[in-house]
């Protein structure tokens, strides 16, 4: 068929401005305030009128019991700034402080990004729409009972839950610098999801695990795919690699529904990686999956450089619309200062060279290896479907006091047509600590 621009309706994209005012702290690498300058950008460079946008659902604790202890939702329901120093033992079970701090709306936050992950899946699941974005989510390092890793509650694996319903196989797929551990954990031992993560790996860099020998057991052996990789990744290695490997993952798993986290910490510049992407090999890997024509979840994830962060999902935002953007970011409210690092440019500059320790000889032996375990599976497994269960748990109550029904598939009411309403442009969202 003729390659055409989808229609502005197959694609969704979530956002609240309540996202870019979260704040975890004074020093703390993780900066929501990212969210709201991806935001802006996508604005400037008019992609929003190229989308459906909505404001996402704020989901429910019940839903997130779905994968999660209902102990530990309940506990990250309740517990403040205030209160923390009353309960260390909690904290200390949960692994909430250091890396996941509480601070002031957490769980706000985090029934947002989630909402937008969930929100998204359902829309795929009703053909309502063939790719949904939600730069929000993709934290993938929670556990079942702890946070971990700056990630508090798994809004891929809540959105996976959500796809299983309706599609036998989903495929999960990571390109953040650190391995998907919290996933790959959750669906370790089903052949119904496979996981696919590149990343860094050794000289203890976090989180430890994705080793190429962790290949998932029982009924998941074998569909847990792990692409282990050193300092200095360049696009070219990247994208063979990636390449390689994710056509012969679609040609024997043949998924329904692939979820492809996106965490920008894999560019070069980044505060917390050592890669050497740019956005261009970067955006390869969305580009690629793009064209298997699957229904698409495409998600955020760790990024710690906030104008990288924003130019990377607003490029990424481009490519899954089909449309290129011009190198000279356009002017606009609040941000446009951000962007001065690389000359108001849409690009990547490095700040210092990293050697690139992926030689030839060991990528080489990393896809044979990969590949090997791939040949292991050459047939789809078959996943008989019967009853297909209900949509995401909707509390029971009387929901027109509270939402409108429609909001859940974003009708009318979950819609955001005017993206731009007053609230999203705030004046007083500087970030915090000056970077």
């Amino acid at each position: 068929p003729a390659a055409m621009a989808p229609s502005k309706d197959r694609i969704s994209y979530f956002y609240d401005a309540d996202l870019g005012t979260s704040y975890y702290g004074n020093n703390h690498p993780m900066k929501p305030h990212r969210l709201a300058m991806t935001h802006h950008l996508v604005l400037s460079y008019d992609l929003h009128k190229r989308m459906e946008v909505y404001r996402p659902r704020r989901s429910y604790p019940v839903e997130m019991a779905q994968f999660h202890s209902e102990d530990y939702v309940e506990f990250l329901a309740r517990i403040t700034p205030e209160t923390q120093h009353l309960h260390l033992a909690q904290m200390q079970q949960y692994n909430l402080g250091e890396d996941c701090p509480i601070f002031d709306g957490l769980f706000d936050f985090c029934r947002l990004y989630t909402g937008g992950s969930i929100d998204g899946a359902v829309r795929l699941n009703h053909g309502l729409s063939d790719i949904a974005i939600n730069w929000s989510g993709g934290l993938h390092h929670a556990k079942k009972s702890e946070a971990s890793g700056f990630c508090y509650i798994n809004d891929l694996v809540l959105a996976i839950l959500e796809l299983l319903k309706h599609h036998a196989r989903v495929l999960y797929i990571d390109i953040d610098i650190h391995h998907g551990d919290g996933v790959e954990e959750a669906f370790y031992l089903t052949d119904r999801v496979m996981t696919v993560s590149f990343h860094k790996h050794g000289d203890l860099f976090f989180p430890g695990t994705g080793g190429i020998k962790d290949l998932g057991s029982n009924a998941g052996k074998y569909y847990s795919v792990n692409v282990p990789l050193c300092d200095g990744m360049d696009d070219n290695g990247f994208r063979a690699i990636f390449k390689s490997v994710m056509q012969k993952v679609m040609d024997v798993y043949q998924p329904g529904a692939v979820v492809l986290q996106c965490g920008a910490d894999s560019l070069a510049a980044d505060r917390l990686g050592c890669f050497n992407l740019s956005l261009d090999g970067h955006a390869d890997c969305v580009k690629f999956m793009k064209r298997f024509n699957v229904p698409l979840l495409v998600t955020g994830g760790g990024g710690y450089t906030k104008s990288n962060v924003a130019r990377c999902w607003t490029y990424e935002t481009a490519a899954l619309l089909d449309r290129t953007l011009k190198e000279d970011i356009p002017q606009h409210d609040f941000y446009y200062e951000y962007y001065s690092d690389a000359d108001y440019k849409l690009k990547v500059v490095p700040t210092f060279t990293i050697e690139n320790l992926n030689t030839k000889t060991y990528l080489q032996n990393v896809k044979q290896q990969v590949m090997e375990n791939l040949r292991a599976l050459e047939h789809a497994p078959g996943v008989a479907m019967h009853e297909v269960p209900p949509d995401s748990l909707i509390p029971e109550f009387d929901e027109d006091e509270l939402l409108n029904v429609d909001e859940r598939y974003g009708g009318q009411a979950g819609k955001d047509k005017e993206v731009t309403r007053d609230d999203e442009f705030y004046d007083s969202d500087g970030d915090h600590d000056g970077d």
